[in-house]
């Protein structure tokens, strides 16, 4: 690794966070070899067993690995979440940057939609789209796309206006370049690198919104390990067996501030690339 790199703090950050990161969706990942048990195995005789050796967090109100469901569970949030990041990102970018390119009528009709969906908080939105689309994983995924498109678009458009007025896409226009290959090959290249930094600090605030939606029985449904729904789960049980719901409630916040550190730090490290390219 290149030394000068290791001494930027803002290098060392990102590093630390993306081996993190890196290891919790191994473990999402690996969750059939590295569960203890089967995660989705009843059996009432183990119903809330504290934890010990058979089952390190205890059972559920089923009898099941509390370890295992939330293992299973981070396939389900964790992937679900990176999937819909990036179709958000896909989608808000390309129609942001034909919204600022092409201008005009596909113009005003896209932001028209955006002031549309940004016109009704976050979160209710997200909980009527799902609502209407029946409690499911594909639903809650929809709705969150639907909600968090907008900001992409946006922002994607406010780039593409600023580099429309560059020298080199100007004569990438001279030379006979088509609309599609401007934005191809000149606009899109030097927007992808922000586009990117705020999908990462969105991350987080997706893995919220699909554990709330769940939550709420607007989500991933029964029997399947998701974070949310195994702490709605739990709720008829938290005077008695707290475990239940502090578990899978930690393996939320642990995820969410990673992502939120993640996203951070590669923000703070492309601000001082910025900086120190500039002061050269």
């Amino acid at each position: 690794m290149n030394k000068i790199r290791w001494k930027n703090k803002a290098f060392r950050r990102v590093f630390i966070w993306t081996v993190l990161t890196i290891l919790l969706i191994l473990a999402a990942l690996l969750a059939p070899w590295l569960a203890p048990n089967d995660a989705y195995k009843v059996d009432m005789r183990h119903a809330f067993l504290p934890p010990g050796a058979g089952y390190p967090l205890g059972t559920d109100n089923l009898g099941r690995c509390v370890l295992s469901r939330i293992m299973y569970g981070a396939r389900t949030t964790l992937f679900s979440a990176l999937a819909s990041a990036a179709i958000v990102t896909l989608i808000g970018t390309a129609a942001g940057i034909l919204s600022g390119y092409a201008g005009g009528i596909v113009d005003a009709v896209l932001m028209k939609l955006t002031l549309i969906f940004q016109a009704f908080p976050g979160f209710i939105l997200a909980v009527a789209i799902a609502g209407i689309l029946g409690g499911s994983t594909g639903g809650m995924m929809i709705s969150i796309i639907l909600v968090y498109w907008t900001r992409y678009a946006r922002m994607a458009r406010s780039m593409t206006l600023k580099l429309s007025g560059e020298d080199y896409v100007k004569a990438a226009r001279v030379c006979g370049a088509s609309r599609t290959q401007v934005m191809v090959r000149h606009i899109l290249p030097n927007i992808i690198s922000p586009m990117l930094t705020m999908t990462m600090m969105d991350i987080s605030g997706i893995i919220l919104y699909m554990a709330g939606l769940s939550f709420l029985g607007m989500g991933t449904q029964k029997p399947s390990a998701e974070w949310g729904l195994m702490m709605s789960e739990a709720r008829a049980y938290l005077q008695l067996y707290p475990g239940q719901i502090i578990f899978p409630g930690l393996a939320l916040l642990i995820s969410v501030i990673l992502f939120n550190l993640l996203g951070d730090s590669i923000r703070d490290y492309l601000d001082t690339r910025t900086t120190s390219t500039a002061l050269h």
